[in-house]
């Protein structure tokens, strides 16, 4: 299989191959900043990831890198839309897992499924993008219930 550029994006959302290889050096060294979710001033302020986010903001700038058009929700919103996302019954690569311990969405921490079993996300708790299992999450009281997926529309 051929190498793809990691600055280009994707043209489609199933021809993911391998996703880790093709995201650019500068995700990796996102720090976590709570303050700094879609919506806020602070992203209003200062777009993009150079002054940190949260999850959902590196979740949603993951997937545009790769062609996607995820909205700028938050968590619980993100779970209820239904224009630009859609609820899958098993996660593919570059869809959205939502995170949380219990049931509810609101306050849901989101990742990037990136493989089978593997999860991309920026959490509290590392400071810093990480790539976890199911697993990782379950034995956490924090991400014990896995919501469920959400597969976003392309650009």
């Amino acid at each position: 299989m051929a190498m793809t550029d990691p600055d280009q994006p994707l043209r489609s959302t199933r021809d993911t191959g391998p996703l880790l290889p093709r995201l650019p050096a500068h995700f990796w060294a996102v720090p976590h900043v709570g303050s700094r979710f879609p919506g806020s001033a602070a992203v209003s302020r200062l777009p993009g990831l150079a002054a940190g986010a949260n999850c959902q903001l590196f979740a949603y700038e993951v997937l545009r890198h790769f062609g996607l058009a995820p909205p700028p929700l938050r968590s619980s919103d993100l779970w209820d839309d239904t224009a630009a996302t859609v609820r899958v019954p098993v996660a593919q690569p570059l869809d959205l897992l939502l995170f949380n311990g219990t049931h509810d969405p609101y306050g849901a921490h989101v990742g990037v499924c990136v493989e089978d079993d593997a999860v991309l996300h920026l959490c509290a708790e590392v400071g810093h993008p990480a790539v976890w299992a199911l697993a990782d999450f379950a034995a956490r009281e924090r991400y014990r219930v896995l919501i469920g997926a959400k597969s976003v529309s392309a650009a």
